[in-house]
């Protein structure tokens, strides 16, 4: 039996050097609200409504003066966005409300700063180019224009969405849509003009079961001098979907965001869910969690290095790759039923027991694992005509990281070191940290590296969890009458998906969910691409694209 009485939290000793490594208190302690008054007079000058959130959240109201004055003092003390995003009638009040969220490095908390506005106000994507993407989501979900914005060309309403249409207006009910026949205007690409310059279009539909996206290239010779992406041509209306049903019926939509991130995004909004009720995950349902998220990291990241091999022609060295994600599918389903592990996670911890049985032979098998896993990554290391197509190619810069939010591997292959887990540590991670890898180049080679260690870490991970797994509940007790009694409120919460940082934020009133907000670390990421192909040729692009691993589905929702 590999399961005994000891809890997760007793794996890592309190200051280890593992979690001293960690840019972040060795008892990461939620920042008093005194001290989040302080620090926001500091930045503008004026003592503002802090508001508590559930743990570690912080929100701001500001009047509109106050806003425009802290904003660019925000990004002069190193403040991120890592969300931006509206609600109608907020609190009963009328009109709309934007919440700019922001994370600060060093610091567990997220500070969300509440903008009142109307049909009209200004951009900050000039301080902050992150809010680009979000302002264009805005005004197409709810119609707000952005008067000053540089760029506002619609998001993902395309042209055969009518003039006038804002789904995500309360005013609107989910129906049959009639798209426009002939749309007057087609989508302004940029133009780059010049002697010897050329445009490559490619997609939106593609050789493959990939979702469609469009990349508009502008070429000078061989090299790459301008890419422009264009995505959103299946939007789900998954946010909408999400409006008005109780937050229980809202794990499967949640789940549905993206196939590969199943878990991560059933864990983010569960734990969302969590914060609002008050519900203690088991300690046992948070090392089960973990496991299946290392479990989602691992499939998805060998999904990634296979692709980088077999995009540069060396079929016969992904074969190792393939296998071993295979077998990890294969454990996924001997765990949950589900090779994606669907329909496992739930609002105060797992549907359904796991059981040791199972939890050995994943355990058992994980011995084999990381032998043959590390022989593999060898015979890869060994080829110098294979490293030579991966070095230096798709630099993605680290001053590009913070402006953009960019997160997860492709963000740490670049020098970054932010990691949720270690960072906003969550469920167990909070006892047990991983380790934190960093690589500085920034090419694909990094990012192959990078994505490596990591599955070696999650590897061991999920052995370390399951030797010292406390037996126990995996659901709350209280989960089922607290769900049916949630609270009105708001929460959000944040998980270190295989590709970064998912943000899942929920609004209940009368007992149903009035607004779901979620970005997934790919609404960031995919801006990452326009400037890590530039100077590349066009053959290198699927190179590029696949150490990026970038999900349509994960940012059309």
């Amino acid at each position: 039996m590999i399961s005994n009485k000891n809890t997760a939290s007793s794996l890592v000793p309190a200051g280890s050097k593992l979690r001293d490594n960690c840019q972040i208190p060795v008892n990461p302690s939620i920042l008093s609200t005194r001290y989040a008054t302080d620090l926001i007079i500091d930045i503008s000058g004026k003592e503002p409504q802090v508001r508590r959130g559930k743990n570690n959240e912080f929100y701001i109201p500001l009047g509109e003066e106050e806003f425009l004055k802290t904003v660019p003092a925000l990004s002069e003390k190193g403040f991120v966005l890592i969300s931006l995003f509206c609600v109608q009638d907020f609190e009963e009040s009328p009109g709309f409300t934007l919440f700019y969220v922001f994370r600060l490095k060093g610091f567990t908390d997220v500070f969300a700063f509440m903008r009142q506005v109307r049909t009209e106000t200004t951009s900050v994507a000039t301080i902050f180019p992150s809010a680009c993407w979000y302002e264009r989501e805005i005004r197409d979900g709810f119609g707000i224009e952005f008067k000053d914005a540089f760029d506002k060309r619609r998001l993902f309403l395309h042209e055969a969405y009518p003039e006038g249409f804002h789904p995500l207006l309360k005013s609107f009910k989910n129906r049959k849509i009639q798209a426009v026949q002939n749309p007057e205007e087609a989508y302004p690409f940029k133009q780059v003009e010049g002697e010897g310059v050329y445009q490559i279009p490619v997609g939106p539909v593609h050789a493959g079961i990939i979702e469609p996206g469009h990349f508009r290239f502008s070429v000078i010779g061989e090299p790459i001098f301008n890419l422009e992406i264009r995505l959103f041509y299946k939007h789900r209306g998954i946010e909408k979907l999400a409006e008005g049903k109780r937050p229980s019926a809202c794990v499967p939509i949640a789940e549905a965001i993206s196939g590969d991130e199943t878990v991560a995004n059933a864990v983010a909004f569960c734990t969302a869910i969590e914060k609002l009720a008050g519900i203690e995950v088991p300690p046992r349902a948070n090392c089960l969690r973990a496991i299946l998220l290392e479990l989602e990291r691992i499939y998805s990241h060998m999904g990634d290095l296979s692709g980088m091999i077999t995009d540069i022609g060396f079929p016969k060295m992904t074969t190792p790759f393939l296998i071993l994600r295979e077998n990890i599918f294969r454990q996924n389903e001997l765990l949950t039923g589900s090779r994606f592990m669907r329909g496992a996670v739930d609002i105060g911890g797992l549907k359904k027991e796991i059981s040791d049985e199972a939890l050995l032979k994943l355990y058992l098998y994980s011995k084999t694992f990381v032998p043959e896993f590390d022989s593999a990554i060898a015979a890869v290391r060994a080829s110098s005509s294979l490293i030579d197509r991966f070095s230096t190619t798709g630099v993605l810069k680290k001053k590009l990281i913070a402006p953009l939010n960019l997160t997860g591997p492709i963000a740490r292959a670049s020098g970054a070191s932010y990691d949720v887990r270690l960072d906003h540590p969550y469920g167990i991670y909070k006892d047990v940290p991983p380790e934190r890898t960093i690589k500085t180049a920034g090419d694909v080679l990094s990012r192959f590296e990078v994505k490596a260690k990591e599955v070696l870490n999650s590897a061991f991970l999920i052995q370390k969890l399951i030797a010292s797994i406390p037996e126990g509940a995996v659901a709350a007790e209280a989960a089922g009458f607290a769900v049916s009694n949630i609270p009105d409120g708001y929460a959000l919460s944040m998980v270190e998906a295989a590709r970064g940082q998912n943000l899942h934020w929920i609004y209940v009133r009368g007992g149903l969910i009035d607004r779901y907000k979620v970005r997934t670390a790919s609404f960031c990421n995919w801006q990452a691409i326009e400037h890590a192909v530039l100077g590349n040729i066009v053959p290198d692009f699927p190179l590029i694209n696949k150490s990026l691993n970038l999900s349509y589905a994960g940012t059309d929702l």
